[in-house]
This record gives C-alpha cells, sequence and structure tokens, in this order.
C-alpha cells in the first residue's frame, strides 16, 4: 500500500489525461496492442505511487500486459486503475489486471458505438450538409464536438479514480470476489470474441452415392466454433515457444489457413492418384 505522502494529485491525474489523449496508441502492435501505450499514459502515477526499483518493475510488467479499448472509454479504466493502485500499490496486483480485463471488452463495444459509429454519423453528418449549403458553422461544428469529447475525456478520468476508491475502501473486504468476478467477465468476453472474429469453415465434404456428409455440419453438432477455439489454442501455445512472436505466428496462420482452405483438393488429388 502506498504512502500518504505518495497520494496522487489533480496534477497527476491531469498529466495522465494528457499523456492518454496522445500516447495511448503509440507502440501499437498486434502482441499487447494498446499495451505498450498504456504503461506510458500511466507513468506519471506510477512514479509518484512507487519509490522502490522491485515495485516499480513489478507495476511496469503489470502495466505493459494486453490491452485495447476504445481511447475514449480508456480514461474510465485507467482512472479507476490509478485508485486501486493507490490504495493497496503492488500487494493486490491481480485485482488491477482483474479489471482491466473485465472493463477493456464491455468498455470498447459501448465506445465504438458512442465515440465513433454514432459520433462520427451524426456530427459530420450534419456539418457536411450545413457545409455544401454554404454556411459557415458547418465548419465550425467539428471542432465544437472535439472539444466536447476532449471535456467528457476529461470528466472520464476523475470519475473513474473518484469510483475506483469508492471500489478499493468501500469493498475492501470484497476485493478478492471483485477480482475473480472481473477475471471470470474477462474470460467471458474474450471466450464470446474467438466465434465472433474467427469464422474459419473446413471446406471438406465426403459423398456416398447420393448422400453428401459435410465435416463442418458434423463439427457444429460437436461444438459450434470448434475450429476457431482450435486455432486460438493453437496460437496460445505456440507464443508460448521461446523462438515464436506475433509476427511469426501471423505467417503461420497464413500457412495453415491455405492448407485447411484446400483440403478437399489436397484429397481429391491423392485420391486421384489411385
Amino acid at each position: 500500500m502506498s504512502n500518504e505522502t505518495n497520494k496522487l494529485t489533480k496534477k497527476d491525474i491531469r498529466k495522465v489525461y494528457i499523456r492518454n489523449l496522445f500516447g495511448l496508441q503509440l507502440g501499437w502492435n498486434y502482441e499487447k496492442m494498446q499495451g505498450l501505450g498504456y504503461a506510458y499514459v500511466i507513468m506519471p502515477a506510477l512514479k509518484k505511487l512507487y519509490t522502490t526499483k522491485e515495485e516499480m518493475t513489478k507495476a511496469l510488467k503489470l502495466q505493459l500486459g494486453f490491452f485495447n479499448t476504445t481511447p475514449a472509454m480508456s480514461h474510465l479504466i485507467v482512472g479507476a486503475d490509478m485508485a486501486l493502485e493507490e490504495e493497496f500499490g503492488m500487494s493486490d496486483p491481480t485485482a488491477i489486471a482483474g479489471l482491466k480485463t473485465g472493463l477493456m471488452g464491455p468498455f470498447a463495444g459501448v465506445g465504438d458505438t458512442l465515440f465513433v459509429a454514432i459520433y462520427r454519423a451524426i456530427i459530420f453528418s450534419i456539418a457536411s450538409y450545413m457545409a455544401l449549403s454554404g454556411q459557415v458553422i458547418g465548419l465550425i461544428i467539428p471542432i465544437i464536438a472535439c472539444l466536447a469529447v476532449l471535456w467528457v475525456r476529461y470528466k472520464f478520468t476523475y470519475l473513474g479514480y473518484v469510483q475506483g476508491r469508492k471500489l478499493a475502501t468501500e469493498f475492501a473486504g470484497q476485493m478478492k470476489a471483485f477480482t475473480e468476478g472481473a477475471s471470470i467477465l474477462g474470460l467471458t468476453v474474450v471466450g464470446a470474441l474467438i466465434p465472433s472474429v474467427i469464422n474459419f469453415t473446413l471446406p471438406l465434404e465426403y459423398k456416398m452415392g447420393e448422400v453428401t456428409l459435410s465435416v463442418q455440419d458434423m463439427l457444429d453438432k460437436i461444438l459450434p466454433g470448434l475450429l476457431p477455439l482450435g486455432i486460438v489454442l493453437f496460437s496460445y501455445w505456440l507464443l508460448g515457444k521461446k523462438k515464436m512472436n506475433s509476427t511469426r505466428l501471423i505467417f503461420v496462420l497464413i500457412a495453415l489457413g491455405m492448407v485447411l482452405g484446400n483440403l478437399q483438393n489436397i484429397f481429391s488429388f491423392i485420391a486421384s492418384l489411385f
């Protein structure tokens, strides 16, 4: 737990807010996505809360983990993260990891709808219509909307921090249950994303007279989404290998897709040889 002298101030929170505006997407990559940017964003708070090399090393390793959500919604997560670390420090890192993992998926869905789809459709449609009509206000509307979003993101940072402090102080005795719940939510979100993002099907069929047996239909009866799940588990296993990284994994999956996508042709060619 951090000392009273290391408590965060409004100045520290503002620094994190500014960094979040410009730095969350820095260093975006396929392995950790916004993980590197998140560590950069929260660095001012970490420097204030952790004064020893051991604590800072542990905190950075935690914050460099996988993270990806809508930038506008990330302020809520960062704010709550700061509050938890201020109260518990590195004595309960699973609570922090569970918070990030559990919230980034649902917040991404809400944020993409509000700040990407709806925001852009409404604001820029109105602005374009007015600009085409020769009204100068068509140029000003996007600027006003942008300033409004910046204000909302600023408030989100403090809202996340305040609610995070309530979580840490009023529900301190229930943190274990919260951590387990957040972890379960995070795993549920990841599990739901697998069949929705990976939609590979096996185009392999056997014909016996007038009857056609589809391998994909049989697999769906056993477990819908079995092949996407297998691909994810295979990728997870490969990433655990010493010389494997996300870039090499992409090429492995491309080669695997080419082979699996042409299984029918491969079997037909082999059959023709006999």
